[in-house]
């Protein structure tokens, strides 16, 4: 794409064009053009309750004020899940250390692999909580906040769909019946309490689609446009920003476009940046390059009218071509937390870490 077309700003779109017939189809409009030539939008008014959005946005700072001895008993690598507490450096992307504290959580789901199962199946399975007596209220209203991105995830999945020419449904064959959704609280410290500025470096999620909740005021958000310069997504109250994994980008044959992101620690003197990302999952047991999706000739003309990317700074997800969903996802856990790998997954952490955790070139998800 020429860089006059490039993109220099994230699109706003406004869920509530989706509840009138006059105005679905313009919402559907924007979404393609988003889909497309972006990556990423935010989106306006969701179907979240504001209620409960407010109060994980008021729960997010208090996580981490806890004792740190509260915070490591939910140390993740005590869990198989690759769910729990991380400390700030214990963290990688593209082999350099991330500056961030972090939970990572999900919805409700019993593990389901048994002795013999594919390893990736430990995937999903039990979060870690903290004592009812420590945060009241806190894992109730997480998990009611959580189905609700469940909820809104689905729909939005299936206006894709729409906004792509194949029929409403025609995405759900990528999910089960139970599936397990992942999510995080993140802090950034200011860049002056940390050893960069690297909050998270330059990544691909790996699902399907990414709601973030930025729930502070605090500037970092960036990504990365088709001739490789970076563009601010600046906090806008009452909005998720929505974006595109590399799973999605790979069963719509790239017309769909995943788009290399990052996080910049907040500048010295600055208060701590907070994140709630919410990420879709697909069904673990899936090679995509053999699940083939037809579109329209005049939908897949909006993708060569893009014209070609430009040279990118995130790690490619290239596995998802030859191995199982759950496999990948497996895969970008090993890298970017060697850690849990070492405990729980020992044969691939000698796979992928030969040489020990400093050799990581991990990649990553997550803001």
């Amino acid at each position: 794409m020429p860089v006059d077309q490039d993109f220099s700003s994230v699109p706003v779109l406004d869920y509530a064009l989706t509840k009138d017939p006059a105005t679905r189809s313009e919402f559907l409009d924007q979404l393609r053009d988003a889909l497309i030539n972006v990556g990423f939008m935010y989106l306006s008014n969701p179907p979240v309750s504001q209620d409960d959005i407010r109060l994980v946005i008021e729960y997010a700072p208090k996580l981490f004020t806890l004792p740190q001895e509260k915070k490591d008993k939910l140390l993740m690598r005590n869990n198989l899940h690759f769910l729990g507490y991380t400390k700030i450096g214990a963290e990688y992307t593209k082999g350099k250390v991330d500056q961030r504290e972090q939970y990572d959580f999900a919805t409700s789901y019993e593990c389901r692999w048994t002795p013999g199962d594919p390893e990736y199946l430990k995937l999903w399975g039990p979060a870690q909580w903290h004592d009812e007596e420590d945060l009241p209220g806190f894992k109730e209203g997480f998990l009611r906040f959580l189905g609700q991105c469940e909820e809104l995830s689905y729909q939005f999945i299936d206006f894709v769909a729409e906004a792509l020419g194949l029929k409403k449904d025609a995405l759900r064959i990528f999910f089960d019946s139970v599936m397990q959704h992942r999510a995080k609280v993140v802090k950034y410290p200011p860049v002056s309490e940390v050893d960069s500025n690297q909050g998270v470096g330059p990544h691909f999620d790996s699902g399907f689609l990414t709601f973030l909740l930025q729930a502070s005021s605090n500037n970092g958000l960036q990504v990365q446009n088709l001739s490789g310069r970076w563009i601010d997504v600046s906090p806008i109250p009452g909005t998720f920003v929505v974006n595109i994994g590399k799973a999605l980008e790979m069963v719509t044959n790239g017309l769909t476009r995943a788009t290399s992101h990052r996080v910049l620690s907040p500048p010295t003197g600055s208060t701590p940046r907070y994140s709630i990302p919410f990420f879709q999952n697909i069904r673990q047991d899936l090679r995509l390059k053999e699940i083939l999706l037809k579109f329209p000739s005049e939908v897949l003309a909006l993708r060569d009218k893009r014209g070609s990317v430009g040279a990118r700074d995130s790690v490619n997800y290239t596995e998802y071509g030859d191995e199982d969903t759950g496999y990948v996802s497996l895969i970008g856990r090993i890298k970017s937390h060697p850690d849990v790998a070492e405990r729980h997954y020992p044969e691939l952490f000698r796979k992928f870490f030969p040489q020990g955790i400093k050799a990581n070139g991990g990649s990553n998800s997550g803001y």
